[in-house]
């Protein structure tokens, strides 16, 4: 039986915030809006996931929380993985092979560039580059299907199966 893996690059951040630090950035008014509207197509789609695993940085944390929201999803089980801030495509991969044995269905809320190096590496490149050159902007969700055994991830191991954007879903 295949596997999914879905992408999701957290919401719009503030930039214009006061927070101390990077990992405590906040989101913006438009990605408090867009993250619940990810969630909710993805209840609407039947894409419950059986898992999700999300950065703990604030702008990814409160964007996996509000996806929750949307998808009636007990927030008290996402997991929190420190490894997936600012990780490179080494780390991201350790991640998933990390929950080799999780559920069907996997999110992993992160951040770029991280997240677009791992969805080139699973697809190895077979992608229609979107001609504004951000294949992940915030919010963006990528559906894939995955071997089963997510021990060892090879370059073209998976299908994009979708590529969403919140701005379709308005």
């Amino acid at each position: 039986m295949a596997r999914e893996l879905l992408l999701l690059r957290h919401a719009k951040s503030d930039w214009d915030s006061d927070a101390p630090s990077d990992i405590e950035r906040p989101l913006a008014k438009r990605g408090r809006r867009d993250a619940p509207r990810i969630g909710e197509w993805l209840y609407r789609e039947g894409l419950v996931p059986g898992l999700i695993l999300s950065s703990p940085a604030e702008r990814a944390r409160k964007t996996a929380l509000k996806v929750c929201k949307g998808l009636d999803y007990d927030k008290r089980d996402i997991r929190w993985e420190p490894a997936i801030y600012e990780a490179e495509l080494g780390h991201l991969l350790q991640v998933l092979a990390a929950h080799a044995q999780a559920p069907a269905s996997v999110l992993l809320v992160g951040h770029n560039p991280g997240l677009e190096t791992l969805l080139r590496h699973l697809t190895d490149g077979e992608l229609d580059e979107p001609k504004d050159g951000k294949l992940l902007p915030t919010a963006a969700l990528a559906r894939l299907e995955m071997p089963d055994d997510w021990r060892v991830l090879e370059p073209g191991c998976a299908i994009l199966l979708a590529l969403l954007r919140p701005k379709a879903l308005k």
